[in-house]
């Protein structure tokens, strides 16, 4: 059971690879899910979660089952990015979280969860904008959030930056590459799946920021 009182989650992006994780873990500790699916793909939603289908690329198809969740979780995002899917950050990424924090503000849900990306970084630039927009959109519209800025994150089928595990060990040990190696580090989806559980079980005042040295310190029970 959680530590600190229910949640009711709404998740969208819920049978991704890192929703797939998440509402397990929110129900294993007493939290209630609504979980958003498109049609077709509801079967892959674990037991004991509320399926609402829709689409997130169109608030109108599930702006009116939020509530009455109290959180609003969004994952939704292009699968294994890279940078020769700007346009599909643009159409999917960028739409997606548009129509979620218009649909949250509509809710009137008291936390807006987003799962951004570490920045500044020099690559994948294209990918980069459509997250910092997202997260003016979420200032914009006045929501206490939590914004985690992971940079990539390991787990099945997503494993071969292990390789370069002994290249960041060095960067983190250099006073000038420290900071940089720190904040592009690589993070796991237990971890991920910690934090964001962490955050959502215990809200800010206004927007926070969880960048990926934060992400790797949290630790939560039964995840």
């Amino acid at each position: 059971m959680t530590h600190s009182s229910p949640r009711y989650v709404f998740v969208a992006g819920s049978t991704g690879y890192i929703g797939s994780g998440l509402i397990p873990a929110l129900l294993t500790r007493g939290h209630k899910v609504r979980a958003l699916a498109r049609a077709g793909s509801q079967g892959r939603l674990p037991d004991g979660c509320e399926v609402v289908t829709g689409d997130p690329l169109d608030r109108r198809t599930f702006d009116a089952q939020i509530a009455p969740a109290d959180t609003f979780v969004h994952l939704v995002g292009t699968p294994r990015p890279s940078p020769a899917k700007a346009r599909q950050f643009l159409e999917i990424d960028l739409v997606s979280a548009r129509e979620a924090v218009a649909a949250a503000v509509e809710a009137r849900v008291s936390h807006f969860v987003y799962v951004s990306v570490a920045q500044p970084a020099p690559i994948m630039q294209a990918y980069l904008a459509v997250r910092a927009e997202g997260e003016a959109m979420i200032r914009k519209a006045g929501l206490r959030a939590t914004i985690l800025r992971p940079w990539y994150v390991l787990g099945p089928g997503h494993r071969w930056p292990h390789l370069l595990r002994p290249v960041y060990a060095v960067l983190e040990r250099i006073p000038s590459t420290r900071e940089k190696a720190q904040r592009l580090g690589l993070v796991t989806l237990r971890q991920m799946i910690g934090a964001l559980v962490a955050a959502i079980e215990n809200p800010p005042d206004g927007v926070r920021i969880v960048a990926v040295p934060e992400i790797r310190r949290t630790a939560v029970e039964s995840i």
